[in-house]
């Protein structure tokens, strides 16, 4: 029954019990559940308790788990699926409608009915059975919803997605509800007789066909030139954080399915290991969802995780980051791996990653993802400031990083990169994506050739400082390829403040350590993407003596701007006098 003021069954258990106190939830959990809270308030949207306990019964009556037992769904399953089939908005549309005398026609208004939510993001601890979530949503739409034509699955291999379709597969098998029993009766072979004769749904060579709707559930490789402009109606992404994916599987999917009334897509995954992917971009616009900044109704956002490093240590923590700990997946087995991170350092990062949704990376990241995020927009024009460069000429990026003191310790950061067009053009479609992004901002400029001239680049630069009356008061530089840079430089400024920065372990760890301090302190500001970027991508690497050096670990992940930030804060600390 349709209502505009009911409170969702499963949530609404859900919620008294986090109210409670018996189920613990994550900051991410409970701006979600401010969302939901913000629906049942709105007189506009309406929950439909009768399609939800349709899909509860259908799974629990006709499916079967691969083991071949019966299934009894989670109250995590119902909670998730309730937010798919319960809640509905309705649109008034124009429809032509022909005369009878077909010479004509005239537009007749019709109220429809439309599901709200068209994308769901998953995020969730390895071992709560996300992908059997998956299946039983494309098995309800396979064989129930008879609109449905095209679903696909994707993973980031052939094996992890097929894990989607073995569950359907083992319920025709098995078919122990009256619609499956119907739906596997007769032969596949007989295509002369009553339909009643014939199979109506069975596994294929394409997928898992239902020549009754005819939907087909097949697997696509996850490959933007595989998933693009397709018109599916229904799409499950497993692992979307998982990998080094450069590209937004979810975005390539939508281009077409958005194309189809009442399309949907589940992105499922534990937290990933790979840092600047497209899961870092979505992440950011899920939070600003969460955050009630941008407003998105059709998007449904379940992101477990534990607040802090801290409540590793805390067993009845746990269900934050899986909220099927105890049923789908052991509490035995999460303390086994709290005790592997312990004794092997190397599977640290994936364990705390995988199991406990905390975004860490498979190397030894030196800025935590939190600490990479932007800042409140912050004006420092006409401040005092030093400025740290770190100049290439190929396709690296010819960077500069202004850091300008704040009262209380903190310090302000803008940037300044040059790039050549070429090395722009050359760049695959992803990367050049985030490249113009950086453009827009106008933290990256990119002038014309192949390699860059540093006249123009200083010509640019000083136009840059006049503009936003930057008061330059220590200059520091990376030697390397700088000696005409700094030349002119030192003769249109004058001798003071300049610093030269030798790269290495035993000249960067301490200005590395200051800055980390900073980081962590929430006392360095910047709110430039390709701060965030090139942040992101840096790691150091430890010498025997406890010594750090910034470093990268592909050429692809730069970090010269990270790299111009050292270089103006050794100049800083050098000429402190002169800033105060």
């Amino acid at each position: 029954m349709l209502s505009n003021t009911a409170v969702p069954k499963y949530y609404g258990r859900f919620r008294d019990a986090v109210i409670s106190g018996k189920i613990p939830v994550c900051r991410e959990v409970s701006m979600e559940m401010n969302r939901i809270d913000s629906l049942i308030a709105n007189p506009g949207i309406y929950y439909d308790d009768e399609a939800v306990e349709g899909w509860i019964e259908y799974c629990e009556k006709e499916l079967t788990l691969t083991d071949g037992s019966d299934v009894h769904l989670l109250d995590s399953f119902k909670l998730w699926g309730e937010e798919i089939f319960g809640w509905f908005y309705f649109e008034e549309r124009s429809i032509f409608v022909p005369d009878r005398d077909g010479r004509g026609g005239h537009y007749v208004k019709h109220r429809l009915k439309k599901r709200l939510i068209n994308k769901m993001y998953l995020i969730v601890g390895r071992g709560a059975a996300k992908t059997m979530f998956s299946s039983f949503i494309q098995s309800y739409f396979l064989n129930i919803d008879t609109s449905t034509t095209q679903q696909i699955t994707t993973a980031p291999t052939r094996k992890q997605a097929e894990e989607v379709l073995a569950p359907i597969r083992t319920s025709i098998q098995r078919a122990r509800g009256p619609l499956f029993k119907f739906l596997t009766e007769g032969s596949i072979n007989n295509t002369t007789g009553p339909k009643a004769d014939r199979v109506k749904l069975c596994s294929t060579k394409k997928g898992i066909e239902n020549f009754l709707t005819g939907s087909l559930l097949e697997i696509r490789p996850r490959k933007i030139d595989k998933l693009q402009g397709m018109r599916c109606k229904i799409a499950t992404i497993d692992e979307w954080l998982s990998g080094d994916v450069r590209e937004d599987v979810v975005g390539a999917i939508e281009q077409g399915a958005s194309k189809v009334d009442n399309y949907l897509i589940i992105a499922t995954s534990s937290e990933g290991t790979v840092r600047n992917g497209s899961g870092d971009t979505i992440k950011m616009e899920l939070m600003s969802i969460l955050k009630g900044e941008y407003i998105n109704p059709h998007v449904s956002i379940w992101w477990y995780k534990l607040d802090s490093i801290n409540e590793v240590s805390q067993p009845e923590m746990w269900v934050k980051a899986n909220p099927n700990l105890g049923k789908t997946v052991s509490y035995e087995t999460y303390q086994l791996d709290v005790e592997r991170a312990e004794k092997a350092p190397a599977t640290r990062n994936d364990i705390l990653a995988k199991r406990f949704g905390l975004p860490m990376e498979g190397y030894t990241y030196y800025f935590t993802y939190e600490e990479t995020l932007p800042t409140k927009q912050r004006d420092y024009w006409g401040l005092p400031c030093a400025m740290g460069a770190d100049l290439s000429q190929g396709d690296d990026f010819c960077a500069f990083t202004f850091l300008s003191p704040l009262p209380g310790g903190a310090f302000g950061v803008r940037a300044r990169s040059y790039l050549t067009s070429k090395t722009l053009d050359s760049l695959p479609g992803a990367m050049r994506l985030k490249y113009n992004e950086f453009r827009q901002e106008g933290s990256l400029i990119v002038l014309d050739g192949a390699t860059l001239d540093l006249d123009n680049v200083y010509d640019d630069l000083d136009k840059h400082i006049q503009e936003r009356q930057y008061d330059v008061r220590a200059f520091g530089f990376d030697p390397y390829g700088a000696k005409p840079f700094v030349e002119r430089w030192q003769r249109e400024n004058g001798p003071y403040g300049i610093e030269k920065v030798i790269q290495g372990a035993k000249t960067e760890s301490i200005p590395l350590g200051n800055i980390k301090h900073l980081t962590e302190s929430g006392l360095l500001y910047h709110d430039e993407s390709i701060m965030t970027f090139t942040m992101g991508n840096s790691i150091v690497l430890v010498d025997t003596n406890g010594n750090k050096k910034l470093y990268k670990i592909r050429h692809d992940a730069k970090i010269d701007n990270v790299a111009a930030l050292l270089d103006a804060y050794v100049a800083y600390e050098n000429n402190k006098d002169a800033f105060e």
